[in-house]
């Protein structure tokens, strides 16, 4: 498993049990760049980690990505997800005379020297497919549409909704208010820091979920002393997904743990943001054409709609994520699977910073 930074990782820490446990494989790790928190993050897994200088020396029988950072430099069958919600990106991006529309599946992204660099490429949808073909038809042969595990994991963990929050410390007749953000400066945390005082001023309980890029770029100190110390802050490696599920409301941005907030059946409001920052008919932009916009200095939470369809349109294989992405594993390997059946596991007890 190679992890250039705690998003790849975290999402990769999700496929573990589908091959761990086989005697005949062994797992290893190794990180690629220097992101502040990455190497500690794959040393906490508690696996046996490579240096990058050993890794790119031998030849591996498979090698498992959430990001194309340095596979063209990696010897041995790749097999490549996306570290959000879906393949494709939610944001356009700016260019002389307006936006245009970015996604993960295009040419620069997958091929290198002409050569396509994943042996599988695991894309969520179909939708990502008629993508796929478009901008990239020598990549096509590769595609394997075989859902998002994440989103699974997510939708298994909402029966223990009431664990989660205990573990939290919110008490039944509290109201628990999740606040995501990713890392952009049109963030929730970057455009609107004030919004967590102002929700705490209304009486909420309030959960902090931060996109890792936050913490590696200003550091865990300072992120707490920047956000109320009533806040409930949860560390960027696992959590958010309790946290969501915890949540009587789920305040948010364009990032995928808002779209997955929604797909989890979380009511949802989203902050606002600039004028065709989104890109249209992406899942952010589906959340934003529906979710009520909060004033982040009177937010009310109580707006906070349900968003239909964001569990079917994040993933065309809800609930059988980890099945198809094994039987693409095993053919990779070269080896027969295991008779036992795949698991979808509910996600641990949060826990914050304090």
């Amino acid at each position: 498993m190679v992890v250039p930074h705690v998003v790849a990782g975290t999402r990769l820490a999700d496929l573990l049990p589908l091959l761990e446990t086989d005697h005949r494989v062994q797992v290893l790790f190794t990180v690629h760049g220097a992101t502040h928190g990455t190497e500690e993050f794959v040393r906490g897994l508690g696996g046996h980690v490579l240096p990058w200088h050993q890794a790119v020396g031998h030849r591996f029988d498979l090698v498992l990505a959430a990001s194309h950072r340095g596979l063209d430099e990696l010897h041995g069958p790749v097999l490549a997800l996306p570290h959000g919600a879906g393949a494709l990106k939610s944001r356009s991006k700016p260019r002389r005379g307006g936006t245009f529309p970015v996604h993960g599946l295009s040419r620069d992204r997958l091929v290198r020297d002409g050569r396509v660099l994943a042996s599988a490429i695991v894309l969520a949808h179909h939708d990502e497919l008629r993508v796929l073909a478009e901008a990239c038809p020598e990549a096509v042969p590769a595609a394997v549409v075989a859902g998002d595990v994440c989103l699974d994991r997510l939708l298994a963990s909402v029966p223990y909704r009431d664990h989660y929050r205990r573990a939290l410390g919110v008490g039944p007749d509290e109201r628990l208010v999740t606040v995501s953000s990713t890392w952009t400066r049109h963030s929730t945390f970057g455009a609107h820091i004030g919004l967590y005082g102002a929700l705490l001023d209304r009486g909420e309980r309030v959960a902090a979920v931060l996109h890792p890029n936050v913490w590696s770029v200003h550091g865990s100190r300072q992120v707490r002393a920047w956000l109320p110390r009533e806040v409930l802050v949860v560390p960027p490696d696992e959590g958010w997904r309790a946290a969501v599920v915890a949540a009587d409301a789920v305040v948010g941005d364009f990032g995928s743990t808002t779209q997955y907030a929604a797909a989890a059946g979380r009511p949802v409001s989203v902050v606002p943001i600039p004028d065709g920052l989104l890109r249209p008919g992406g899942l952010a932009d589906l959340v934003y054409r529906v979710a009520p916009v909060v004033d982040p200095d009177r937010p009310r939470v109580e707006d906070a709609v349900v968003v239909p369809g964001l569990a079917d349109a994040i993933s065309s294989c809800v609930g059988g994520a980890g099945a198809a992405t094994r039987r693409a594993v095993y053919r990779l390997l070269g080896l027969a699977e295991p008779a036992r059946a795949v698991p979808v596991s509910p996600v641990g007890v949060p826990r914050v910073v304090g």
